[in-house]
């Protein structure tokens, strides 16, 4: 238990550490330098341990720069514009959607039907998202209000949308097309970089001779760096490690204790200020999720009963 409580706070933290590295850096070359290092980690890696692996086929390269692009790039790049206007625990409570989202995207998707129970908890989880969205974000004109949300709000959860079909895209690739998960992972990352470099050039970030802020080179590196230990070393390997101990479900729920630890975290680092709406917003998160996963055991009970009947 004590490493399940470390893995999602340290998730918590590279919404910390992303609004620090902001500080130091263009948002756009920040996502960029970090994904193209974790790409050549992780496929150095492959390479001197399981070179035989080492291998792309044809059919594979459409899928795996779809995986890239959408996994790496479009929700990355529409994370760090979005959390620039906004707290760091606003930024993980909305990224607290993903489970809610991720069933959707089943039920259009994948044509699973959902019963009446994870719809009560699915829509307990979306009006969950009420209260926060009536605190105020950063000033700026970008993030001005569009209807009930800002646009950095609406980037977030565009982030969240292509995070959850980016898990979809990576289970295929390593299901169907037998590529190992480090393999995969390496290859998205390094592509979804490139392709946010190019966009920190192409949208005018101040490429003299980098998008680096103030000429904190040294700060920013310091962050980039444990920004990827964190997230593509660590969080990457604990958490499938944790998932041979524990259920996805259990998992699941235990990552509402994420945005606690980002709202610690940012006002303690960062001296951000936490509202009762954010503490509202968590409640009925908490509450829509669990009705939605205590539906999820009933189903996956009465379907083990079902297959020992059958059985017997």
């Amino acid at each position: 238990m004590p490493l399940v409580i470390l893995l999602f706070a340290l998730f918590a933290s590279l919404f910390t550490l992303s609004k620090t590295a902001l500080e130091f850096s263009e948002p756009f070359f920040l996502i960029g330098s970090r994904m193209t290092l974790a790409g050549v980690l992780l496929l150095t890696h492959q390479f001197f341990f399981n070179r035989q692996s080492f291998k792309i086929k044809k059919a594979h390269i459409l899928p795996l720069v779809m995986l890239g692009l959408v996994s790496i790039y479009i929700t990355n790049i529409a994370e760090i514009w979005g959390i620039q206007y906004m707290s760091s625990a606003k930024a993980c409570l909305i990224y607290s959607l993903s489970p809610f989202i991720a069933a959707l995207f089943a039920y259009w998707i994948l044509k699973e039907r959902l019963t009446s129970k994870k719809w009560i908890g699915l829509c307990i989880g979306f009006v969950g998202l009420t209260p926060i969205l009536f605190t105020q974000s950063n000033s700026s004109e970008l993030a001005k209000d569009l209807l009930f949300f800002s646009w950095a709000e609406l980037a977030l959860v565009t982030a969240v949308f292509a995070s959850v079909y980016g898990w979809i895209l990576l289970k295929k690739i390593i299901n169907e097309f037998r590529y190992t998960p480090i393999m995969a992972n390496g290859i998205s990352m390094l592509i979804g970089g490139v392709l946010a470099l190019i966009h920190s050039y192409v949208s005018g970030e101040n490429w003299v001779p980098f998008p680096i802020l103030h000429d904190k080179y040294a700060a920013f590196i310091e962050c980039a760096l444990w920004m990827t230990l964190i997230s593509n070393v660590v969080c990457y390997n604990l958490y499938g490690y944790l998932l041979k101990r524990f259920s996805a479900t259990f998992m699941s729920l235990a990552g509402l204790v994420t945005p606690l630890f980002a709202s610690l975290f940012g006002w303690y680092f960062l001296n951000e200020v936490i509202t009762w709406h954010f503490f509202a917003s968590m409640a009925l998160f908490s509450v829509g999720l669990a009705i939605f996963y205590q539906e999820e055991l009933a189903i996956g009970a009465a379907l083990k009963s079902s297959k020992a009947d059958a059985n017997a």
